[in-house]
């Protein structure tokens, strides 16, 4: 794999970072500025309708400069947006924050997907994918533990500076390792709008939608859910975040491993077990050691659909990829947007902080039926295109009358 793949990755760590540490710091966070835990989830729900939306408009500007330079203005956002948060003075301005840097999200990943599958053959596009995806299971690892670890020892607010600081290592190693990829000729923001016309691709977008919002829905609640369910003492929601990253690490890497070879087997097998161990967190929660193993499992079948859902989109929007591919992280972000806060409704309805954990499960389960759908279409359009093709070949029969001896 080309080195430029390392540089992608330390962004993507930066960014993986910021989504995720919130998460383990919404305790803290909202005692700071004395709002109910439902409300500091709004800092999730936030973050992801702005990569929902700062996907799209975000690309749509880069569209008349290099990628690379592209890459690097999205960093220099993401940087601005951490420093919001950690200096904000009101809880509302924590939150125009992380919409600022949520911003930087959906058209990083997006063009960062086209640089990296560009960067490779053909048949190493998902792992090249996969590779730069890398960084953000990876911050999930070291960097979410130890923001959180850093949160709940020195304050939330220097866990955001260190962020920062990540975005400018990151902008560094974008300018320093990404080859200059200049804006393919010809190429109009119509001509990527185009893309949506496809049904494959809308179809994409909604299992990615639904499957990993599938996991949202569970982890935006993971302290509370850990703490007053489980039995866990605030401090062990580092090493149970730990545990969360390697699974996520390990379900990127067979994703995109496989997703070269039997992409939508993949994502039947990954979208019915992630379903059936949603559903089963809601009794493992409620014991130390099995929340825990679930709780890996969560983030592994997760991050198994992350690599194919992504080629998925590549490939059925081969044409104009780069809005596609940035709108498809978008829809990663609304899911978990729209799964966070039904996350909080349940809870605010006094179900309890494991009735998260049904939602994840009926979500993963509609992404299920959407990819056996969008394999029952694809398999007629070929059966038809097949008919197209043999109805216009002659037949030589018919022509047999006509030659004289």
């Amino acid at each position: 794999m080309p080195l430029a793949l390392l540089a992608l990755a330390i962004g993507a760590f930066g960014i993986g970072t910021t989504e995720f540490v919130i998460m383990g710091l919404l305790p803290e966070v909202a005692a700071d500025f004395q709002v109910s835990i439902p409300t500091a989830g709004l800092l999730v729900t936030g973050y992801g309708l702005g990569v929902v939306l700062g996907a799209p408009l975000m690309t749509a500007l880069g569209t008349r400069i290099s990628r690379k330079r592209m890459l690097m203005l999205l960093m220099g956002l993401f940087i601005a947006g951490n420093v919001l948060s950690a200096a904000a003075p009101a809880f509302e301005l924590m939150l125009a924050g992380r919409v600022v840097a949520s911003f930087a999200h959906g058209a990083f990943f997006g063009i960062g997907s086209v640089v990296a599958a560009d960067l490779v053959a053909p048949e190493k596009k998902a792992g090249a994918i996969a590779m730069m995806f890398t960084g953000l299971t990876v911050a999930n690892v070291v960097g979410v533990p130890l923001g959180t670890f850093i949160g709940q020892s020195a304050g939330w607010r220097t866990t955001f500076f260190l962020v920062a600081a990540l975005g400018v290592l990151g902008l560094i190693g974008v300018a320093k390792l990404v080859p200059e990829q200049p804006k393919p000729a010809g190429v109009r923001l119509r001509h990527e709008f185009a893309a949506f016309r496809n049904v494959q691709v809308l179809l994409a977008m909604a299992m990615t939608i639904l499957g990993f919002g599938g996991v949202f829905a569970a982890i935006t609640y993971i302290t509370p859910m850990m703490t007053d369910v489980a039995g866990f003492s605030a401090g062990a929601v580092t090493w149970l975040l730990v545990l969360f990253g390697l699974g996520m690490v390990g379900g990127n890497l067979i994703g995109g491993k496989y997703a070269d070879r039997a992409l939508m087997p993949l994502l039947y097998v990954s979208l019915t077990a992630l379903a059936l161990v949603l559903a089963l967190f809601t009794f493992t929660a409620h014991h130390k050691v099995a929340a825990a193993v679930t709780l890996a499992l969560i983030g592994a079948l997760g991050f198994a659909t992350v690599p194919p859902l992504q080629k998925r989109v590549l490939d059925q929007a081969s044409g104009a990829p780069t809005l596609a591919s940035a709108v498809n992280i978008g829809a990663f972000n609304l899911g978990n947007s729209l799964a966070s806060w039904l996350g909080g409704i349940v809870i605010a309805a006094g179900m309890g902080f494991t009735a998260p954990n049904w939602v994840g499960a009926a979500l993963a389960a509609s992404a299920l039926v959407l990819a056996v759908l969008s394999s029952a279409l694809e398999r007629r359009d070929l059966r038809r295109d097949s008919r197209v093709v043999t109805g216009a070949t002659p037949e030589p029969a018919a022509a047999a009358p006509l030659v004289h001896h």
